[in-house]
């Protein structure tokens, strides 16, 4: 369960964390009225759950309230990422001097929790990894016992802070922690960490709630996000996104793609009976994972219909901020109908699975 930034910030902010003053807004009007209760510029931030939404135009700065009510009525009348923004998050305007990463996530492989850390934040922690692995720091927590404020420090002046600032970033690296920790978390996330004046404050806020904890957390159940979760996604370490309707459908696909020689960027799952609207954003989802250069949607019609799927299709292909190859294997019920779709919108197919994954490997290894 992934939690709208504004959800997230308002945890962090409980648990000790600083945040940009502001609100939420669901209309221009109420965007104008937080900007001049804040009387300095402001960041209309878009409210979708996917990442890259900067890049994307789903951030946006006004210098007044005037200019706040007119960006918030093109940010709410607008598509980010495929999604319908229903609302923004109005804040102020944080000047910066420095930028730091920070982040807990579950390390499977280790079994154990994993905090990355970084002295340059505000881009991508893969772009990061890939072009400047050295200035990433990577500390892994014992679960059984505690984590100190000491390992948090050594933690900061590992990433090269100095004087005050080993114990102050080493004091957000903590809280961080022990947030995750408390309300069992996937991920964590600040990026960036802005170092202001004196301050110290998280610009951006990302928490991802494992799904089997909910039972602890009744108060995620009332929060939009936890209806909001269409679909089973797994972000895995390939470059080829796969999608099923059935978690044996993916999980077969993904087979079958390793078999020929590929390596799966995603699960996927968008479950039975799909809509046009969950295929959407379900092949959104997928392409705005950098990782992905090409995309496998694996669908047997069942109780999912192969029109709707194809409905969904020409939609996410031409919202998409990605020109992202997309393999398709299609069959089941009303077939013929979607299969048509499909080809008047000029979008090719097969109906054999095995041909299918082949031609995505084969598709991916010539990017």
């Amino acid at each position: 369960m992934k939690l709208y930034e504004y959800n997230a910030k308002e945890i962090f902010k409980k648990e000790g964390i600083p945040t940009p003053d502001g609100g939420v807004a669901n209309t221009p009007k109420d965007v104008e009225k937080i900007a001049k209760r804040l009387g300095k510029p402001v960041a209309v931030k878009s409210q979708i759950l996917a990442g890259g939404r900067g890049k994307a135009g789903g951030i946006r700065f006004a210098d007044s309230p005037e200019n706040a009510y007119k960006v918030g009525e093109e940010l709410l009348s607008s598509l980010i990422k495929g999604e319908k923004i229903e609302r923004v998050l109005v804040e102020e305007k944080i000047p910066i001097e420095e930028e730091f990463y920070i982040s807990v996530i579950v390390d499977r492989t280790m079994k154990k929790p994993l905090i990355i850390a970084s002295s340059e934040g505000g881009v991508e922690i893969e772009e990061l990894a890939h072009k400047h692995p050295e200035k990433i720091i990577r500390y892994h927590v014992d679960p059984l016992g505690e984590f100190l404020p000491y390992e948090a420090r050594e933690i900061a002046r590992k990433m090269g802070m100095e004087g005050k600032l080993i114990s102050r970033v080493g004091s957000i690296i903590w809280r961080l922690y022990n947030l995750f920790r408390k309300y069992d978390a996937l991920l964590a996330e600040i990026n960036p960490l802005v170092l202001s004046g004196d301050n110290l404050v998280a610009v951006d806020a990302k928490l991802e709630i494992d799904d089997d904890s909910i039972f602890r957390h009744p108060e995620f159940k009332k929060q939009e996000e936890y209806e909001a979760s269409e679909f089973a996604f797994v972000k895995l370490d390939g470059n080829i996104a796969v999608i099923g309707n059935g978690a044996g459908l993916t999980l077969t696909a993904m087979d079958l793609i390793k078999l020929q020689g590929g390596e799966p960027a995603t699960f996927l799952d968008i479950g039975g009976g799909a809509s046009p609207e969950i295929i959407r954003k379900a092949i959104n989802r997928v392409i705005s994972y950098s990782k992905v250069d090409v995309v496998f949607l694996n669908v047997l019609g069942g109780i999912t219909r192969a029109d709707d799927v194809a409905k969904g299709v020409v939609e996410a292909l031409r919202d998409a901020e990605r020109d992202i190859p997309l393999v398709i294997r299609l069959t089941g019920t009303n077939e013929e109908e979607g299969q048509r779709i499909l080809k008047e919108a000029g979008i090719p197919f097969e109906t054999s699975l095995e041909k299918a994954a082949a031609k995505a490997v084969e598709v991916a290894k010539r990017l």
